[in-house]
């Protein structure tokens, strides 16, 4: 198909998690359409042109190539794309802000709003602007305000289109996704707008699960949808707590109330902590929003879940500064996995930063190991690099340690060989199993000492 005969010329400012990956399936799906997305990293734009991707999805590079180079491109040149595109998709970061009014709550908005006045200032024909970014509830009106505010007689409709997506599953979530939200204003412009997104993903994805809604009610959506995960988690994460201190098991609970038609069993595992860039992002996002609105109580509510999380992660440091004889001065101690979840690379907001941290500040010889994260982790720990080891290898990473922490739930940590492991290591050896993915048992027949979350502890000697 020549480039005359696209349909559609769409646009993607972002070419991170979320606009690589979704540019990527609408391009593979829908080879009518011209899909172009552009990044001001140039490093990051020549890994999207090659087969060693700036970020790790299974499957996501058999997206890519299938459509990369016949209607998928990669740019810097972002005036030029503008021009050409009718609709684009906004995807760049919107941090939390560490700074001013709303500092550790509120979105940070200046990369949107930029990109806001980039595309007004590029602009020659009427476009269809989308949110991919998450954002505050009543930021698609604040943008549409910006770009209508044009002297060239330009009309821009604006149309919310949160992403779902989670990571280490996205490709799949793209193929087959629970829903798609689309929120424009109910305006006739607003219906024409929404309809024309509604047409992009109906050539892959059935009517029902295409789901239209209002502005406001797609953005405030996708901030609690994440807010009721993440409470999902801190919930079972609270009850783990209990667990070990009446000897029941978090495993068990977790099942028994999963039974449970109405409460269902997803997201109900027990583990160190989540991570990843949306669930604090957002609920602390939802927090603002609510105090804003003089809504203190209900602030209070979400907010609660983040602190929560954080005590599940400073629970899990004590526990093993206890159980290591209350010092891990000097002591090795081997993460495996730096990752916020297994199957990305991503690290943002993971446990293990906050672990990391909190060991090295008592001095211990951290050894960090994943098999897909190193590079991020050195970003992450630049302030530490000379003091903290990592090694790929899990088993070179555990030899001589006093300690191994499961932090993610990568597959391959089921399958080693704990006996080797545990041949090389200081005595006594412990392992702290952040996920509850091993067979603690099995682990504690060989020498281990086992410390798993929500559960009774394996020791081999009495408990102080």
């Amino acid at each position: 198909m020549s480039k005359e005969k696209f349909t559609k010329k769409i646009l993607c400012i972002g070419a991170g998690y979320v606009g690589g990956p979704t540019m990527a399936m609408i391009a593979a799906r829908c080879p009518q359409y011209k899909v172009t997305v552009v990044d001001i990293n140039e490093e990051k734009i020549k890994a999207w042109e090659s087969d060693e991707l700036p970020i790790f999805e299974p499957g996501l590079l058999e997206v890519v190539k299938e459509a990369r180079g016949r209607n998928l491109f990669f740019s810097t040149e972002l005036e030029n794309n503008i021009k050409e595109s009718e609709i684009i998709f906004v995807s760049v970061n919107t941090p939390t802000k560490t700074f001013g009014e709303g500092a550790g709550k509120s979105a940070d908005l200046q990369y949107w709003e930029k990109c806001a006045r980039d595309i007004r200032s590029a602009a020659e024909s009427d476009k269809i602007i989308v949110e991919k970014s998450t954002l505050p509830v009543k930021t698609a009106i604040a943008m549409e305000r910006i770009l209508n505010e044009n002297e060239k007689g330009l009309k821009f409709e604006v149309v919310s289109n949160p992403e779902f997506l989670a990571e280490g599953t996205a490709v799949k979530d793209l193929e087959n996704p629970d829903r798609v939200l689309i929120g424009s204003k109910e305006t006739e412009s607003g219906l024409n707008a929404r309809n024309e997104i509604v047409e992009i993903f109906a050539n892959w994805i059935p009517h029902d699960r295409l789901i239209t809604s209002n502005l406001m009610s797609a953005e405030l959506s996708k901030l609690v949808a994440n807010s009721f995960l993440a409470q999902r988690i801190s919930s079972i994460n609270s009850i783990s707590a209990l667990c070990e201190k009446v000897d029941a098991n978090v495993s068990e609970v977790s099942r028994a109330i999963g039974k449970d038609s109405r409460i269902g069993n997803k997201f109900l595992h027990a583990s160190v902590g989540f991570g990843g860039s949306c669930f604090k992002k957002d609920i602390l996002n939802l927090v603002y929003l609510c105090e804003t609105f003089g809504l203190y109580e209900v602030a209070a509510y979400w907010e609660s879940i983040v602190k929560m999380n954080e005590y599940q992660e400073t629970r899990f440091v004590q526990t093993i500064n206890k159980a290591l004889f209350n010092t891990v001065t000097n002591k090795r101690i081997a993460l495996f996995g730096f990752a916020f979840k297994a199957n990305t690379s991503d690290t943002r907001e993971s446990p293990a930063f906050y672990i990391t941290k909190k060991l090295m500040e008592e001095k211990a010889h951290v050894v960090i190991s994943d098999p897909k994260a190193i590079k991020n982790a050195k970003v992450d720990l630049k302030d530490f690099n000379n003091k903290i080891e990592y090694e790929i290898d899990p088993y070179k990473a555990a030899h001589h340690a006093h300690a191994i922490a499961i932090i993610t739930e990568w597959e391959l940590y089921k399958e080693l060989d704990y006996e080797k492991i545990y041949s090389n290591m200081e005595r006594p050896a412990f392992i702290f199993d952040g996920r509850n993915i091993l067979d603690h048992q099995k682990l504690f027949e060989i020498g281990f000492n086992v410390y798993p979350i929500g559960k009774p502890h394996l020791i081999h000697f009495n408990e102080s």
